[in-house]
């Protein structure tokens, strides 16, 4: 899906939250990533196939 050069993460990599934002809705809380990732404000996610996630945090 993504066009950007280089290529952002696919949306199973490990990184895929870090793709380039398309849709941006902050003021619902939410946005949609060129990799078809929706990213939520409290660092939950959806893959595109609606699987939910969250974003590995660091110690």
């Amino acid at each position: 899906m993504c066009d950007h050069t280089p290529q952002c993460p696919s949306a199973g990599d490990a990184d895929c939250c870090t793709a380039h934002v398309t849709s941006d809705h902050s003021e619902q809380g939410w946005c949609r990533l060129c990799n078809g990732v929706i990213l939520f404000d409290d660092g939950a996610y959806l893959t595109p196939d609606g699987r939910p996630m969250e974003l590995r945090r660091s110690a």
